[in-house]
C-alpha cells in the first residue's frame, strides 16, 4: 500500500505455487541425485545439444523474440516447430508464457514495481520466489495478451499438455539411451534450463553496463559479458529493454548472440522475414542515451560500466541517469554520492583495464 488507502498496479502478495513449486523440485531433485551416477559421455552430448536447441531456437527464437515480440515473421508451420521447442525448456506453455512476460514487463517499466519482478531481493529469496512462487495482486492485473496465440489451437493443445511434451522423448531417450540419457536429456536439462532462465534475468536486472536508460522505469536492464554470450543473446538485457522489438539483443561486436545468428540463418534461407533490428521502430519510447561525463568521449559504442558497491550489489557511483566511468578517473580524489568511494569497490582495480579497453573500442568504430 501507498499513499494512505491507495493501491499501487504493482501491490500484491509473494504466494507460495504447489504445482510449480512440485514440477520443478521434483525435476531438480531427480537431476541432483542422478547427474553423477547416469553419466556418460554420449549423456552428456545428449544434454548439451538438447539444450541448446530448445533454449536457442526454442526459448530465445521461437517464443521470446518471436511469440512474445513479434520481431519477425515466420510460416506458420515453423512458428509452431519452434515453439514446441520452446515449451520442451520446462517453464510453462505458450499462452503462460506469454502473460507471464507482458505482465513483468508492464510491472517494470511502471514508477513502482515490487521486488518479485524487480529481482531486488537477495538470490536465494529471488530464487524460491521465481522457481516455487506466484504473485497474486492487490487488485486486478490483465497482462497485455497477443490476440492470436489466445486464439491458436495449437498453442492451446500445448498450453494444456506442456509437462506431458517431456514424455515422449523420455521414452524415446529411455530406449536408445537407456537411464543415462533419460537423466541428461530430461530431467538434467530441463533443471539448468529453468534455474538459467532466472539467474540469467536475476543477473541481468542488477549487474552489468548499459549505454540507455529507460525513464520512469522502476528497473533497469544490463548488459552481462558472461550470461549474455551464455543465454544464446538474452543477456544483453539493457539492448533489450531499449530496442524489445528488435530480433537482434547482441548490438556491439562484442555481444554474442546465437539466436540472432540462427535468426540470421533462417532469413538467409528465406523463412524469417520482416525481422526487426536496432532503429527507431523498435526503440522503447521512453529510452534515452546514457549521458557521460565529459572527460569521456562519447562513440556510437558508448559503454557504461558500474562502479560496484563492496557488498556486491551494483550501486551506482554518482546520481547519474547511468553509472558513470568517472568513478574510474576520479575514484582518487572525488567520493561517490551514495557513500561510497571508487577504491573501496572490489571491482575497482579491473576498471583501468576494461576503461583502456572500451576506449579502443570507441576510436576504431
Amino acid at each position: 500500500m501507498s499513499g494512505g488507502n491507495t493501491v499501487r498496479t504493482g501491490d500484491g502478495q509473494v504466494r507460495w505455487n504447489p504445482g510449480k513449486s512440485l514440477w520443478f523440485g521434483l525435476v531438480s531433485l531427480v537431476a541432483v541425485v542422478g547427474a553423477v551416477p547416469a553419466f556418460t559421455p554420449s549423456a552428456f552430448a545428449l544434454f548439451v545439444g538438447s539444450t541448446v536447441l530448445t533454449l536457442c531456437a526454442g526459448h530465445s527464437v521461437g517464443i521470446h523474440r518471436g511469440l512474445i515480440h513479434r520481431s519477425y515473421r515466420v510460416p506458420v508451420w515453423l512458428e509452431y516447430v519452434l515453439t514446441y521447442l520452446g515449451v520442451l525448456v520446462g517453464l510453462d506453455g505458450p499462452r503462460a508464457l506469454v502473460r507471464m512476460h507482458n505482465t513483468r514487463d508492464f510491472q517494470q517499466n511502471e514508477p513502482w514495481c515490487h521486488d518479485y519482478f524487480a529481482h531486488r531481493q537477495p538470490m536465494w529469496r529471488d530464487y524460491f520466489w521465481n522457481l516455487h512462487c506466484r504473485f497474486e495482486f492487490a487488485r486486478p492485473f490483465e497482462p497485455r495478451l497477443d490476440a492470436q496465440v489466445e486464439a491458436d489451437a495449437f498453442h492451446g493443445f500445448l498450453q494444456r499438455t506442456w509437462m506431458l511434451q517431456q514424455l515422449p522423448w523420455a521414452v524415446l531417450f529411455l530406449a536408445v539411451g537407456g537411464l543415462p540419457w533419460l537423466v541428461w536429456g530430461i530431467f538434467v536439462r530441463v533443471a539448468v534450463s529453468v534455474t538459467g532462465h532466472w539467474l540469467v534475468g536475476y543477473v541481468a536486472h542488477r549487474h552489468g553496463y548499459r549505454g540507455w536508460h529507460n525513464e520512469g522505469a522502476a528497473v533497469q536492464g544490463f548488459n552481462n559479458l558472461l550470461f549474455g554470450a551464455l543465454s544464446m543473446g538474452e543477456g544483453w538485457h539493457n539492448n533489450h529493454h531499449t530496442f524489445p522489438r528488435s530480433a537482434r539483443l547482441g548490438i556491439r561486436w562484442w555481444e554474442l548472440d546465437l539466436g540472432w545468428g540462427f535468426l540470421a540463418l533462417l532469413r538467409a534461407m528465406g523463412l524469417a522475414t520482416d525481422v526487426l533490428e536496432p532503429g527507431e521502430q523498435s526503440r522503447a519510447h521512453h529510452a534515452r542515451p546514457c549521458v557521460l561525463p565529459s572527460s569521456i568521449r562519447p562513440g556510437p559504442d558508448a559503454m557504461v560500466l558500474r562502479c560496484l558497491h563492496p557488498s556486491g550489489r551494483g550501486t551506482p557511483c554518482f546520481d547519474s541517469p547511468c553509472s558513470p566511468l568517472a568513478c574510474v578517473q576520479a575514484r582518487a580524489s572525488r567520493p561517490s554520492r551514495c557513500g561510497l568511494r571508487c577504491p573501496d569497490s572490489p571491482a575497482s582495480r579491473f576498471h583501468p583495464k576494461l576503461l583502456a579497453w572500451t576506449r579502443s573500442t570507441w576510436r576504431s568504430s
